[in-house]
């Protein structure tokens, strides 16, 4: 399971249980570990997030006066608009860039689909904050692309201006997640019913809008609403944008200016929640009541059509217009990060390595502490991940449904709005040594773990839901105690998805911002995701930043490829 494929399906619910057994002594610790683990990390913090918004600072009771001040400020409404403008234009934007990649290389005779495919999904390893400067360079005022069209047709396109440059930059790093699904359902259509359609005239855009599109609607959805949570709950892009009046840089700048006792911020993490699980609402109700199934999946074998060849033309050149549009910010950030000089020019004054030899000299910290906090967050939700899923696929305990719930519902927990709970709830909790929980280095590793559990965890289940329960009654029937059927049965047949949940936990965890910037209290204890930011804040460190951010590319990439390489030696050995 690949990392982009396990983000863009992490929402997707376990399927029907198998056969189940009574719960064991070593069960119900699990249970309790992991349930402890839950409440303490994930629902004690935001709770406490929600519950500072509603109330009074002086008596302690309920009060509406937060949300009130919230309404009644000409700041705070202009943010929330501007974020919900963003995230809404984002999702179109997105789906104009994501549907001819999908459409043509699933439904069509199609050259070089899978690399299309393959280079459809890259933004997706690059921070958008990181791509966020690169693209300045090439398509800001005084960018690469508007220098030429300066210089040719007199004309300057504000691609990168306030909202703008955050729609812009927020569509191309977030559409893969709606390439991802809208190309399953794409490919899951039987073809007859276009033959048919065909066959009663119906041709072109009108067979794609009144057939195609309709029947690949739910993994649209599904992507959609994915790009939307992702957009409307982004600190990073905009602050280097220099874009402040949208919600979430508006509540970090709270938080950090006026303080954790600033009610204001609470509030606005509060309305970041509830659009997230909004928007995971609506798009569960917008596909309640319909019917999008077909009668073979996949057309039955049926050949994809052929293009006629002066649209099959027009595909190709529309394509790898797209394609070097959404992969600019990479190229973008290599040419950054080898450049001497990079000031209105099209390309650098010159090249060299200097930026690589700062950053590794300087700032070699950031990538150990990477290294070292995302591994212990992939080893802490693969440890989760597989507990859960044993517990809510192999036991009859009460409750193991609740815990797949609540760590699926991190998913709609916003990484600022978690930073913000554990500040608030772990700031007084002193540790031995007098180190305050909130300023420990560890408090990092476990908002990444609970980030990043959902994940781990639906590898997790789907590895067990492949494994037959026989093969354990069969053991137990053998004498085997359950702990021993556990370790030499399961776990080893669980491998590759473990392998794969890790994988993607630590890729995903390595360039994290959200949370991190709220609880990094050193540059000692700081991770690459967070000094690229820093780099990225001053015209002087932005090589440097660059350097750092290929650097985060190289690692996610290797990272995604191993996934790859794990999913398919457990694919093979299954076989």
């Amino acid at each position: 399971m690949s990392l982009a494929t396990t983000e863009a399906t992490a929402a997707t619910p376990p399927a029907a249980r198998p056969r189940r057994w009574t719960a064991r002594p070593g069960e119900a610790v699990a249970f309790g570990l992991v349930a402890i683990f839950l409440l303490a990390f994930l629902v004690v913090p935001v709770l406490t997030v929600v519950t500072v918004a509603f109330q009074d600072r002086a008596t302690g009771g309920f009060t509406l006066a937060h949300v009130g001040d919230f309404l009644s400020n000409d700041l705070f409404m202009r943010s929330f608009w501007n974020s919900l403008y963003v995230s809404l234009m984002s999702v179109a934007v997105a789906s104009l860039i994501a549907l001819p990649l999908a459409y043509f290389t699933t439904r069509f005779e199609f050259r070089g689909a899978v690399l299309v495919q393959t280079l459809g999904v890259l933004p997706l390893i690059m921070p958008p904050f990181a791509g966020a400067v690169a693209m300045g360079l090439l398509f800001g005022r005084s960018g690469s692309v508007n220098l030429l069209l300066g210089d040719w047709l007199d004309i300057n396109i504000p691609f990168m201006e306030g909202l703008n440059g955050v729609i812009f930059v927020q569509s191309i790093h977030y559409f893969p997640f709606i390439l991802l699904n809208l190309s399953a359902s794409l490919r899951n259509i039987d073809r007859a019913m276009e033959e048919a359609a065909q066959n009663l005239g119906s041709h072109g855009f009108r067979l794609f809008r009144r057939i195609v599109l309709p029947l690949a609607m739910p993994g649209y959805v599904a992507g959609a609403s994915l790009v939307f949570i992702k957009v409307f709950d982004d600190l990073a892009t905009p602050l280097l944008l220099n874009v402040r009046e949208m919600l979430a840089p508006q509540a970090y700048l709270r938080i950090t200016s006026v303080g954790l006792e600033d009610p204001i911020g609470y509030v606005i993490s509060v309305v970041l929640i509830l659009f997230s699980v909004l928007s995971l609402w609506v798009s569960s109700l917008a596909l309640r009541g319909r019917d999008y199934a077909t009668v073979q999946r996949g057309g039955g074998g049926l050949a994809r059509r052929r293009l006629p060849r002066g649209q099959a033309v027009a595909a190709y050149v529309l394509i790898l217009l797209i394609l070097a549009l959404v992969l600019a910010p990479h190229l973008g950030l290599f040419l950054l990060s080898v450049a001497t000089v990079w000031s209105f020019a099209p390309l650098p004054d010159g090249y060299t390595l200097a930026h690589y030899a700062r950053v590794f000299a300087e700032s070699s910290q950031y990538i150990t502490n990477t290294l070292v906090y995302a591994g212990l967050a992939g080893l802490i939700d693969v440890i989760l991940g597989t507990a859960i899923a044993y517990l809510v696929l192999r036991t009859r305990m009460a409750g193991t449904r609740w815990l797949d719930y609540v760590a699926m519902s991190a998913l709609a927990v916003p990484g600022l709005v978690l930073g913000i709970g554990y500040l608030r709830t772990y700031f007084g909790v002193t540790l031995p040594n007098d180190t305050s929980l909130a300023a420990f280095w560890g408090i990092i590793v476990l908002a990444l773990a609970v980030r990043r559990l959902p994940y781990a965890l639906r590898a997790c289940t789907a590895a067990l839901q492949q494994i037959s329960s026989s093969l354990e009654e069969a053991a137990e029937n053998l004498g085997a105690r359950r702990l021993r059927v556990v370790r030499r049965i399961v776990l080893p047949l669980m491998a590759g998805g473990i392998a794969a949940g890790f994988v993607t936990s630590f890729a995903t965890a390595a360039v994290e911002l959200s949370a991190t910037l709220m609880l990094v209290q050193s540059n000692a204890d700081a991770p690459l995701a967070y000094g690229l930011y820093v780099f990225m804040q001053s015209p002087a460190g932005r090589g440097a930043g660059a350097a750092l951010g290929i650097i985060a590319v190289v690692i996610v990439g290797l990272s995604t490829l191993a996934s790859h390489l794990v999913a398919g030696r457990g694919g093979k050995e299954s076989a």
